[in-house]
């Protein structure tokens, strides 16, 4: 096992395996910086480029890319509220007010550095975990992914802030709007009206550009100005990302915590790792002694989110690795990676391959730390575009999301679905309806209604009495109904 750990570690820094690692970090970072385009939009467009290359070589550049993208993300999450991936959702709950409030250089700061040291533990649990990690992971079924999924939705829109009650609407709007498309019990088109583009179900990178990048835009040329609405003194410089960094040090406690529950979550086959930053970002506003102040420019809820999304990739990578069951898409288009280098993931791979196993690890700690150095050098640049003038910021973004949206599939019918959810999730911004519930139920609809599906087809309606299943309704209770009682409570205060 040792000799492995050293061998995976030597082959990372050989020549030019370092080298192409760094190209496909760089690649990575631009890619997640630009709004709408993600980890697995990354490993598509990347994966021709491997043939020819070896397989040390090939996959340290492909998981150097992917690994890279949530903390590019994170850049235009915090200075824009457009967060650059999916993953990188819950980051604009404080992240953004944080720079509205001219602390745009310590969110950054902190977000670099829980991007980091996330991706460290996570390459770190990676290899401490992977002999033990298949029981864990075959433990949970469909009734049990099923309810995860409902946590998900319900857990945002409990701690999302505004009415409870509208999030849920929310996140069930997004439900429904899974719906369109082919049922994956039957094989039969719903709600298509007889267009074949919408045969494939509304596209989630277009939708994730319209309801985050086009709405913020349009509510900024609506508004005018800069992003800042508050006057500063100065741009945030370098000192103030480093002040951001030493608050992840300050909540090291948190980071790790956050970390290493994303990186559980990106481990559990079929959920993948997009709702991990949402979780944490969750469980550090119950943890917080000022839970008040999530969702207003609290420090904590970077700090939490961007550990978790950077952690979550170790995670994904265990059920990849240990037994060919992808953590997340990323990880199925890596898998496929795999094949066409000739290798088979699996116990074959843990007992002949260690060597490579370990260089997945050693990549993903040494991608995340080297880039978030990079990040860390430059983002006192990249945060003064938070001033730049909204006349000058919204057609740049516009065209950059439009690029986004139309690079999905190449169909024109992607403009139109983000021009679509443009103009929804500024009408959510104006009646006060979480647009973060909404995404979610976007992204776990598909996968609550197969597991749904699968449930009932096996178990019948008795799935849910399941030991797993219960404890997670039972948890779903208590997140919706505790905000309710306590809003009621707050109320029958204020009329005493």
């Amino acid at each position: 096992m040792f000799e492995a750990a050293i061998s995976g570690l030597t082959q990372v820094f050989a020549f030019p395996t370092f080298f192409i690692m760094i190209i496909g970090m760089l690649i990575g970072l631009a890619i997640g910086i630009i709004p709408g385009l993600g980890g697995q939009v990354t490993l598509a467009l990347l994966l021709p480029t491997i043939y020819g290359m070896d397989p040390a070589t090939a996959l340290a550049f492909l998981l150097g890319a992917h690994a890279i993208v949530p903390t590019g993300g994170s850049i235009t999450a915090i200075l824009f509220n457009v967060p650059g991936t999916g993953q990188n959702v819950a980051t604009t709950l404080d992240g953004f007010p944080l720079t509205k409030q001219g602390q745009g250089g310590k969110a950054l700061g902190a977000a670099l550095g829980a991007s980091a040291i996330g991706g460290v533990i996570g390459a770190i649990f990676l290899m401490a975990i992977i002999p033990i990690m298949r029981p864990l992971a075959f433990a949970l079924s469909a009734p049990e992914f099923f309810m995860l999924s409902l946590l998900g939705i319900s857990f945002i829109a409990s701690i999302g802030g505004g009415d409870v009650v509208k999030n849920l609407i929310a996140g069930g709007v997004g439900l429904l709007i899974t719906f369109i498309g082919m049922d994956s019990g039957t094989g039969v088109p719903r709600y298509t009206f007889g267009q074949l583009y919408l045969w494939e179900g509304i596209k989630l990178i277009p939708a994730v550009i319209g309801l985050f990048a086009f709405a913020e835009m349009l509510a900024l040329a609506v508004k005018g100005g800069s992003l800042v609405e508050v006057q500063v003194q100065r741009l945030p410089a370098l000192k103030d990302v480093i002040i951001g960094v030493w608050q992840v040090f300050r909540k090291f406690w948190l980071m790790v915590q956050t970390a290493l529950i994303g990186t559980l979550i990106g481990a559990v086959p079929g959920m993948g790792g997009d709702v991990a930053n949402v979780f944490c970002y969750g469980f550090a506003s119950k943890r917080s002694k000022q839970p008040e102040t999530f969702g207003k420019g609290n420090i904590e809820g970077v700090i939490s989110a961007e550990a978790a999304n950077n952690g979550k990739e170790g995670g994904a990578l265990i059920p990849t690795l240990g037994f060919a069951v992808p953590g997340s898409a990323g990880m199925a288009i890596l898998l496929g990676a795999f094949y066409l280098l000739g290798l088979q993931p699996g116990p074959l791979m843990l007992k002949e391959k260690l060597d490579l196993v370990f260089l997945l690890a050693w990549t993903l700690a040494i991608a995340n730390l080297i880039g978030g150095g990079i990040c860390v050098l430059f983002s006192s640049w990249l945060a003064r575009a938070s001033f730049v003038r909204g006349s000058l910021l919204v057609p740049l973004i516009l065209v950059l999301g439009m690029l986004g949206a139309f690079s999905a599939t190449g169909h024109v019918g992607d403009l139109f679905v983000a021009f679509i959810f443009g103009l929804l999730g500024y009408g959510m911004m104006h009646f006060g309806y979480s647009r973060v519930t909404m995404l979610l139920g976007l992204v776990l609809g598909k996968v609550a209604e197969k597991n749904l599906t699968i449930s009932l087809n096996a178990y019948g309606y008795s799935f849910w009495l399941r030991p797993i299943s219960l404890i997670l309704l039972a948890i779903i209770i208590v997140g919706i109904a505790y905000p309710l009682f306590r809003k009621a409570h707050r109320r029958g205060d204020q009329t005493r």
